[in-house]
């Protein structure tokens, strides 16, 4: 059997690595010349994730370019402390491209080919394999495809044309990197701030500099920076999160609107499956896109490895996968159904866009 994987992403990557953890020959097919743009997000591997790098073999690279993230902080409006708690397992922060990099380069280590450039077009499906075509022309054929193409996944609109577009989630997201710690935020702490007019989230992970996020209502697209738009909503609380985005170069914020998919209906036909974002993109509030998409590739790989027939494997990772991502990604969406959380309750710890 070989796998071809549309997607070099997170869940590409990590699902070659499974794949070939299992004995099962992958070709990823990666969209981007170079490996894919960030639009400069950071993100947090959590417990389930670190669990499948473990799985793959990839902990110790992912440890080695990121930075660990241990507890999170919860602050109010005027600046009071709601509590600290830990962060559950080792999770560990790091830009979201350095991630997939990561893992492209331990697939590129063991002999798992990584082509570039190869934006997926179309795929056909038989009964002796799958052929694919790509935008500059050229074709590939496999016994299936994986479809890790991302939230605007061509192939899950190839398994079902009336699959459902992506759901605006009805907020900005916006990230920026501050110069030094004008917060005082302790080491491997995020200090998470329920603010009037926005959530903000930051953390000083130990390159120098603070991370930040913030969500904010989506409206109009700002007519200054996206540094001016968090500014402006962050200004009248009484926290550190002005003084943050105040020492931040705006030319090192981005930001966005933020999308999910509540459900997909088919994950799968005969010769064609779905990873990631691709299956179940899940709002940047529920700090689990990466690590669903990492559960999703040791999930696939087992599936395959246990049922040579792909159709039983299918639908074996799809059982074993589908609530709980689902329920993931309706809990993000309750968090953004309020900008600000009042109940109480801490939000999730971390943030990815």
């Amino acid at each position: 059997m070989t796998v071809l994987i549309a997607g070099g992403g997170v869940g590409g990557a990590a699902t070659a690595l499974a794949l070939h953890q299992a004995g099962i020959p992958a070709v990823v097919l990666e969209a981007h010349a170079s490996g894919g743009d960030d639009a400069g997000a950071f993100l947090t591997v959590m417990a389930n994730g670190m669990a499948a790098l473990d799985a793959i073999g990839a902990t110790e690279a992912v440890t080695e370019a990121s930075f660990p993230a241990l507890a999170v902080e919860l602050v109010d409006a005027t600046g009071t402390s709601l509590g600290r708690r830990p962060i559950a397992g080792a999770a560990r922060t790091m830009r979201r491209a350095g991630l997939y990099r990561v893992l492209q380069d331990l697939a590129v280590a063991r002999g798992i080919p990584v082509h570039h450039g190869k934006r997926l077009v179309t795929a056909v499906g038989g009964d002796d394999g799958v052929r694919v075509t790509f935008a500059d022309g050229s074709r590939a054929e496999g016994d299936i495809l994986v479809g890790a193409d991302g939230i605007h996944s061509v192939t899950r609109r190839l398994i079902d044309p009336d699959a459902p577009a992506p759901r605006h989630t009805g907020q900005h997201v916006v990230y920026g990197y501050a110069g030094g710690n004008p917060a005082d935020v302790p080491p491997d702490t995020y200090r998470m701030i329920q603010g009037g007019r926005s959530f903000f989230g930051c953390t000083v992970p130990g390159d120098g500099r603070t991370w930040w996020f913030a969500r904010l209502p989506a409206g109009e697209r700002p007519t200054g920076s996206w540094r001016d738009l968090v500014l402006d909503a962050v200004r009248p609380d009484s926290t550190p999160a002005a003084a943050i985005v105040a020492a931040t170069d705006a030319a090192a914020v981005v930001g966005g609107d933020s999308f999910d998919i509540p459900t997909t209906p088919r994950w799968h036909n005969g010769r064609m499956v779905l990873v990631g974002d691709a299956a179940h993109a899940a709002s940047p509030a529920a700090a689990q896109g990466a690590s669903m998409a990492l559960a999703d590739a040791v999930a696939l790989a087992g599936a395959l490895r246990e049922h040579p027939d792909p159709a039983f494997a299918f639908a074996a990772y799809e059982a074993k996968r589908r609530a709980e991502t689902e329920e993931t990604v309706a809990a993000g969406a309750r968090l953004n159904q309020k900008v600000a959380p009042s109940d109480g309750g801490a939000p999730s710890p971390v943030h990815q866009m």
